[in-house]
């Protein structure tokens, strides 16, 4: 079975996104999406819209692999995209590569309608 190449585009240095903070990234369809960073240069990307009331997580705070939503601090767990207990609900992750200092993003999800879970 044949899988689907991946077709990676830049979006970004690591430098351009603020330690424990956040960058958008406008897609082709849909809401954008917040990529960030942790305090260890991990990065992860997320759609920019909270499961709960569609707060823009890229204005929260982050710590840890997670954000706390701007609006209800609903925190979200960026590795899963999923809000952590008691809250329920998901957000749409995106699939992050880091070469070297650059920050790319898969083409095809972006280019593809949002989703919450």
């Amino acid at each position: 079975m044949k899988t689907a190449a991946t077709h990676w585009i830049p979006i970004c240095k690591i430098d351009d996104i603020p330690i424990l903070g956040a960058r958008r990234i406008k897609k082709s369809m849909g809401a954008e999406v917040a990529v960030f960073r942790n305090a260890e240069d991990e990065i992860f990307a997320v759609l920019d819209v909270c499961p709960h009331k569609g707060g823009p997580l890229s204005q929260g705070i982050v710590f840890g692999n997670s954000v706390a939503c701007p609006l209800h601090n609903w925190t979200i767990d960026l590795g899963t995209g999923c809000a952590k207990a008691p809250d329920e609900g998901c957000v749409k992750r995106f699939r992050v590569q880091v070469n070297g200092r650059e920050v790319c993003l898969d083409s095809e999800e972006l280019s593809t309608p949002d989703e919450q879970h």
